[in-house]
């Protein structure tokens, strides 16, 4: 029996735990667990953290510690992503997560989050060979890695997460122009670098809650089934459909649709929007979901 090991992935919007063992055929889950905490919301340039979200956060962590407390696991790795890094008390938020949960808490910056989204990516995937270009859309920022044959080529980070804009534009279309200009930016960099011709032929491979959320609500999944949603590929059509059917819909209205989770009704539209206007800059007219993300990537790292 291989020796447990624990990863925690707190996002801006989700904290997740994964216990599990690791072989050559990739991550068996012994326990996963997540609580939607939002810890970016109510998030202040000058102040940071807001105290509501601070709590919410360490009491999911308190919880996540006596989960990893009743069994034997041999390594931890907790990492902490864009909402922790940004912000003005970030230090602050990690010291008391120590000291009221014992959970050492490692900020990472947006490469090496890229990098372990797509190690872990990479492991759930039906068609490893060829190139890739893989989109982690999270609560404060959003990371594009180009890939061929498995080999990064290329990452980099966009404040471009769903609890950022949906609190911080208050239009569709404020949204629409924020993304536009850091997508604008980001083509501009992958030319600058001479990758143009990886995006060609490249398959482009959503992960995290809003791809994830985009299968479920095309399954019409009731129960979540990672088995169903993984490698699910999705239409620009299709996503382009279920964004019409939720936009006119109040948050509450959302959550009568098959497959559209509970905390993530207001932040949906964000979410499509970038999704949409990913594969209208890049010409993509297919997108395949990947339920391996972040989490995994951490629990590989520490095989």
């Amino acid at each position: 029996m291989r020796p447990l090991k624990a990863a925690i992935d707190l996002g801006t919007n989700t904290v997740r735990l994964l216990i599990g063992t690791v072989d050559e055929q990739g991550v068996h889950p012994a326990l996963l667990k997540r609580e939607i905490t939002r810890l970016g919301g109510g998030f202040r340039k000058n102040s940071g953290i807001s105290r509501e979200a601070c709590e919410r956060t360490i009491a999911a962590l308190r919880l996540f510690a006596d989960e990893i407390g009743k069994r034997e696991v041999t390594r931890v790795r907790a990492v902490a992503t864009s909402a922790v890094r940004d912000a003005a008390n970030g230090n602050e938020f990690v010291a008391e997560v120590l000291e009221r949960t014992g959970i050492r808490l490692e900020v990472i910056d947006g490469e090496e989050e890229g990098l372990l989204t797509l190690r872990s990516v990479i492991s759930g995937l039906d068609e490893k060979s060829g190139d890739l270009m893989i989109f982690d859309i999270g609560g404060g920022s959003t990371e594009y890695t180009l890939a061929t044959d498995s080999s990064p080529l290329f990452t980099d980070s966009l404040p471009l997460g769903v609890v950022r804009l949906t609190e911080g534009k208050r239009s569709v279309e404020a949204m629409s122009d924020k993304i536009e200009r850091e997508l604008v930016r980001l083509q501009a960099e992958i030319e600058r670098k001479g990758l143009v011709q990886y995006l060609r032929d490249a398959t482009l491979v959503g992960t995290a809650g809003t791809a994830t959320t985009l299968a479920a609500i095309d399954l019409r999944l009731k129960t979540y089934d990672y088995r169903q949603v993984n490698n699910h590929i999705l239409s620009r059509e299709k996503i382009l459909a279920i964004y019409e059917q939720l936009l006119p819909l109040s948050p509450e209205e959302r959550l009568h649709v098959p497959g559209l989770e509970k905390g993530r009704e207001d932040l949906i539209i964000a979410g499509i929007l970038l999704t949409l206007k990913t594969m209208e800059m890049f010409g993509f007219e297919r997108m395949k979901v990947s339920d391996f993300g972040l989490l995994e990537g951490v629990l590989l790292s520490i095989a």
